[in-house]
């Protein structure tokens, strides 16, 4: 009770001091009500200060000792420096009604604007928290790869939902709840407005789910012109650095509602696919004589194979009296099936090739461009720079090796003829 009458002196004690000065009462209750503000404002002004020093120093000195790294990252989101402000501000809450007695109209407008800046705060406060959790997730490797952003994403914005309904029930003077009952009626309305964040919402839970991105995954998505490595998954986008080091940003929503190629499958396996034609011109195709096997036999690499497969076809021919003076009689061999064979052991000795993947040679259908001979294997080595050396590597030697085998490379013809 005593102490009730001193604050009640307290808060009159400027105002009685005015009136012995012969200053009017109206007068005199504005002036005791602006005194009353600053001396509030001045002490709320240094609690904050000194709650706000004693946190930040104690969370550094508690950061420095521990062995964790989530402190650390608590005090570079300004955790402590938020929370600083809690007890100020329900101090100013609690002296206001004491400051603006006289004014209840401006006491009102006030105490609402204090409220709606509590709840502002404490947004604050739980989105720096959430950018913490965000952060420490992100250094540990089980969820490196997460959305995790999408996921903050999300509860902040159902956070600053409830935010805004409460701010406009503090303002309006209507219950929370009767609020919330009467947007109801306009949830169509809201999901159009929101409606690429609810798309987005959905698409991260079944990327996140379906395991279909991960930050650090190639993907080539054409119909956005991207090719390269995720950066970011967050709610509504992906970002996606390309290999030219631009940024392309894809709506989250599109992973699940377009085709896109992610090339996870090929960096989790054990090589990156060469699939490569050389075009041979169909007219440079002939059977081999005895002499064009005698000149090939001295390629190592097919030696043992033309030997062997001479004695067989002329076993053939001999036993089934085929008459060879004409090579198109019984069994023969080619010059494009004895490269393809060459290329095929050329392929399978490489250093730079996975010889427990598919090796293989294959002829494919004709062209107008020539004849397709495809070379299918799988390097070791899948980073870019390297893969790229290395299919260069076997076609340089391929292309340089065919005319050993009496072809040609098929090329389209400029129609420049000579006078």
């Amino acid at each position: 009770m005593h102490s009730f009458k001193n604050i009640v002196a307290i808060k009159h004690l400027l105002y009685d001091y005015l009136i012995e000065l012969g200053v009017s009462a109206n007068t005199a209750k504005y002036l005791n009500m602006l005194g009353l503000l600053l001396a509030l404002m001045l002490v709320v002004f240094i609690i904050d200060y000194i709650i706000r020093k004693i946190l930040i120093n104690a969370f550094n000195v508690f950061a420095i000792k521990s062995k964790s790294k989530f402190d650390n990252i608590l005090v570079k989101n300004k955790v402590p420096r938020n929370i600083a402000h809690i007890i100020p501000l329900i101090l100013a809450l609690e002296f206001i009604p004491m400051v603006f007695e006289d004014f209840p109209y401006l006491e009102n407008i006030i105490e609402k604007s204090l409220k709606v800046f509590g709840i502002i705060l404490t947004l604050w406060v739980a989105r720096s928290i959430l950018n913490s959790v965000k952060d420490y997730l992100k250094t540990l490797p089980r969820f490196k790869d997460k959305p995790i952003d999408s996921y903050i994403q999300v509860i902040m914005i159902f956070a600053w939902i409830i935010g805004l309904f409460s701010i406009f029930a503090i303002i309006t003077g209507i219950s929370f709840w009767k609020f919330v009952t009467t947007l109801g009626a306009a949830s169509a309305i809201i999901i159009l407005v929101f409606r690429d964040t609810i798309l987005g919402f959905v698409a991260s839970i079944q990327v996140s789910i379906n395991d279909m991105v991960r930050i650090g995954d190639w993907i080539t998505f054409e119909k956005y012109g991207a090719d390269g490595d995720v950066i970011e998954i967050n709610l509504s986008t992906v970002k996606v650095q390309n290999f030219d080091k631009t940024i392309t940003t894809i709506p989250t929503y599109a992973l699940i509602s377009d085709s896109f190629k992610n090339w996870r499958g090929m960096s989790d396996s054990g090589g990156r696919r060469i699939k490569r034609s050389i075009l041979i011109k169909a007219s440079s195709v002939h059977y081999l004589s005895q002499e064009d096997i005698e000149k090939l036999t001295k390629i190592q690499l097919i030696t043992t194979y033309l030997t062997d497969a001479k004695k067989g076809i002329d076993k053939h021919n001999e036993t089934h009296g085929i008459d060879k003076s004409v090579l198109i009689n019984g069994r023969n061999l080619t010059n494009l099936g004895v490269f393809r064979k060459y290329i095929q052991s050329y392929i399978e000795n490489h250093s730079a090739i996975n010889k427990d993947m598919t090796i293989m040679t294959r002829q494919l259908a004709p062209t107008a461009q020539g004849l397709p001979l495809e070379i299918y294997a799988f390097s070791k080595d899948k980073r870019w720079e390297n893969y790229e050396y290395i299919i260069s590597d076997i076609f340089d030697h391929s292309l340089a090796a065919i005319t050993y085998f009496d072809l040609e490379v098929f090329e389209l013809s400029t129609g420049i003829g000579t006078v």
